[in-house]
């Protein structure tokens, strides 16, 4: 599975920014990751490309919607409220055999995309 993530940029605290991920095939899971300097990669989304199951991590409750496109394969991170806390690189994610339970553990995930770098300024 290819994965391209686009859709990062500076935005101002309290704006919003989609980020995109398209897959090249289709995976039973798609995820969102971001690391910011200094701090190890976290989790932030995921979802269950059947179905539409998904996971947040509390720190984006609330704020972050995962969506997808099944026709298209492509999970999208709708963020609002940014905040600068949230400035990080955003990586998606992909892999065909995760059970819920793995799903915010990123070595658990076989597929990687690029990152995409997104700002929040104060």
């Amino acid at each position: 599975v290819q994965l391209q993530a686009s859709g990062g940029g500076p935005v101002q605290a309290g704006g919003s920014l989609r980020l995109s991920c398209a897959a090249s095939s289709r995976p039973k899971v798609m995820g969102w990751f971001r690391q910011a300097p200094g701090k190890e990669r976290e989790f932030v989304a995921a979802i269950l490309l059947s179905g539409g199951t998904t996971s947040y991590a509390d720190s984006v409750k609330g704020r972050f919607t995962i969506s997808r496109d099944t026709a298209k394969t492509t999970v999208y991170l709708q963020m609002n409220s940014l905040r600068p806390e949230d400035t990080a690189v955003y990586y998606c994610a992909a892999d065909n055999t995760l059970i819920r339970s793995s799903w915010a553990q990123s070595s658990a995930y076989d597929y990687w995309g690029q990152g995409t770098l997104v700002t929040v300024s104060s």
